[in-house]
């Protein structure tokens, strides 16, 4: 064997052993690769439900701002129409007298006309305004009773026919009989003619107004009032101090005390402040009657 390998007639074939090394290096790079992606996999999996999170917390920020910004200004409507509604209240001492009656109708039909010794029984809800009941050439004068006695009123046709004509109609019809005066507010007027007790009591119907001159009106006086122009019902007022004298003549005024306004009117304006009714400790101011004298 030996001379035929020297003759390089004989080729032994060289056993070299196997490169694991090789192999067991390509198998840690692909458990090394397998567990790269899965990392990375895992950490895009994390970065997008982190970004999903962060997306909803900032829409719900966003939304909650909405609703705040919502209720601040709801609050702010609210506070506004609270304002506004106080200040047409009439609890404040220096508010105007009102009669803020919804009416059904404004316009005068031929309605019929009470007696003049009166109805038997009170007649307070009309579908319209009365139509002339009283005569023009005659004169009127109002006596009215109260809790805290009795009063004269001279009514002043030829300056407020319709007015007159309202105020005789209903007296005639007893619609003022045992009713509350629900207004009180000493040295300025005493409010009366409203049946409920509430302020937005009325007969139904509205007429329009009969305005003085300005300057007019003095304690004693006795006038309409309203919620505007031309919103006349049965709410009327007595004047009792100089700060209702000192009113604006946008109230109609039909009337002059001329009996009773240093015993009973005086009792009335003092009688104790209220704005619908009287409160608790306090007696009604209660109309008992009004008699109409026609001469």
């Amino acid at each position: 064997m030996l001379r035929l390998r020297r003759a390089g007639l004989l080729r032994i074939p060289v056993l070299r052993p196997p490169r694991a090394e090789h192999d067991c290096t390509r198998i840690v790079f692909g458990l090394v690769g397998t567990a790269k992606r899965e990392r990375k996999k895992a950490n895009r999996t994390a970065r997008q439900q982190r970004e999903q999170r962060q997306a909803k917390v900032a829409s719900v920020r966003r939304r909650g701002g909405r609703i705040g910004a919502l209720v601040g200004v709801g609050l702010i409507v609210v506070l506004i129409i609270a304002a506004i509604g106080g200040a047409f209240s009439g609890d404040d001492d220096t508010a105007a007298p009102s009669d803020p009656a919804t009416p059904t109708t404004t316009v005068t039909t031929t309605a019929e006309c009470p007696p003049e010794e009166g109805t038997e029984f009170p007649e307070r809800d009309f579908d319209a305004a009365p139509p002339l009941c009283i005569n023009p050439t005659a004169t009127y004068t109002a006596e009215i009773v109260t809790s805290l006695g009795a009063f004269t009123v001279e009514l002043d046709a030829a300056a407020a026919p319709q007015t007159v004509n309202n105020f005789v109609t209903l007296a005639r019809y007893r619609y003022f009989d045992d009713t509350e005066c629900h207004r009180i507010v000493t040295g300025f007027v005493v409010q009366c003619g409203d049946p409920t007790a509430s302020g937005v009591g009325g007969p139904g119907y509205q007429f329009v107004d009969e305005l003085p001159e300005p300057g007019s009106y003095s304690i004693g006086s006795v006038a309409m009032a309203n919620s505007g122009p031309d919103t006349n019902g049965s709410q009327f007022f007595v004047v009792t101090g100089d700060r209702g004298a000192a009113l604006p003549p946008n109230y109609s005024l039909f009337g002059q005390v001329i009996d009773g306004l240093d015993t009973t009117v005086l009792a009335m304006d003092t009688a104790g402040d209220r704005s619908t009714g009287a409160a608790e400790g306090q007696d009604p101011l209660i109309i008992e009657s009004v008699t109409i004298i026609e001469a």
